[in-house]
């Protein structure tokens, strides 16, 4: 695919400052740019090495005195790009149909402009609307509903009762509805809960590879419209995560926790059972939240606290040897001050 500088600079609503038609075949960062690509500026530093690589144009907000390469200037580079992305790779196109390996329950309806292919299974009253893609090998239990345009990678498990809206991209090996962990200790050993709620993910959610999101046990466990799940994420049962969260890789939230709109939860975070994460809220990597967060609040360590007083503690503690040295110095004149009064007591 080739594209000039023009029909980007129209794409991405950019401002050309160079030559409109030079020629972009394209796209990569700027270490591993090669003749034709586009590439992306965020900063002085690194547009004068995109400007010294062997890339066409750059995506940028910044404008040298003398540019040495076309430009599109955009406030948002990184966002710019992203549009560029799509026009490279457009989203993959599957034939509307059900493949001759699949199996489709009676009593399912799939529409005739999705497709389901080989070896997936759709179960009894399950809902499959126009434009979804069920891949091979996957499964969709009975009474499930999967929303316009959504895509289910290959090995992805949608337990029964499951609403899916639309948009919404599930990668290959998660599985939505399973059991929540729930046992009650007897004298004959542990008890099962039953767990007889469902799932809600809502529109234009995108859930990474291998993350398990466990039914309720009474109710619902929900997913706000626009919430995006990275790999290897465990969401447990009654769960409510709101609109428009970022959760990074390896997250674990225990049973019953509400999380509100807009928080991000970075990689490895724990969250206690029943604690609440107010809208807007920032959880920086591996924090353990042992009680409920405020809105906006910027939380850091385990146990959690503020961003700022976590920082300051881990800046300590590259100071705690000399202190330590300083201490036992401290300890020492103390001690000989002691003995000092003591002696002139005596006398």
């Amino acid at each position: 695919m080739t594209v000039n500088l023009r029909q980007i600079a129209e794409l991405v609503s950019g401002e050309i400052v160079g030559d409109p038609e030079t020629i972009v075949s394209g796209v990569s960062s700027i270490d591993d740019a090669r003749p034709g690509d586009l590439v992306f500026a965020e900063s002085p530093k690194h547009l004068s090495i995109a400007q010294q690589s062997a890339a066409a144009a750059v995506l940028t907000r910044f404008q040298p005195e003398n540019p040495a390469k076309p430009m599109v200037m955009v406030p948002n580079p990184r966002l710019a790009f992203s549009r560029v992305l799509q026009m490279f790779a457009p989203a993959v196109k599957e034939q509307p149909g059900i493949r001759p390996t699949a199996y489709v329950a009676p009593g399912a309806s799939v529409s005739p402009e999705a497709c389901v292919g080989h070896c997936a299974y759709i179960g009894e009253r399950a809902v499959i609307e126009r434009g979804v893609v069920i891949s091979p090998f996957t499964y969709v239990g009975d009474d499930v509903t999967v929303g316009e345009d959504s895509f289910l990678y290959p090995h992805v498990v949608i337990y029964p009762g499951t609403r899916i809206g639309r948009r919404v991209n599930i990668h290959a090996g998660s599985v939505i509805g399973a059991d929540g962990f729930g046992y009650n200790p007897s004298e004959n050993g542990h008890q099962k809960v039953p767990h007889i709620g469902g799932v809600i993910i809502g529109d234009d959610v995108e859930i990474g590879s291998c993350v398990t999101i466990d039914r309720a046990r009474t109710g619902f466990t929900e997913i706000g419209a626009g919430t995006k799940i990275d790999n290897l994420v465990h969401v447990a049962h009654n769960v409510r995560i709101g609109k428009n969260c970022i959760i990074i890789a390896q997250v674990g939230i225990s049973g019953s926790c509400v999380i509100g709109d807009g928080v991000l939860l970075a990689g490895q975070v724990g969250i206690k059972n029943h604690v609440k994460v107010g809208d807007g809220a920032q959880v920086a990597a591996r924090a353990g939240l042992i009680s409920d967060i405020p809105p906006g609040a910027k939380i850091a360590g385990y146990p959690a606290r503020p961003y700022g007083e976590e920082m300051r503690i881990w800046a300590s503690l590259g100071r705690l040897p000399e202190m330590v040295k300083q201490v036992r110095s401290l300890e020492q004149r103390v001690a000989e001050l002691e003995e000092r009064l003591r002696e002139a007591g005596e006398k």
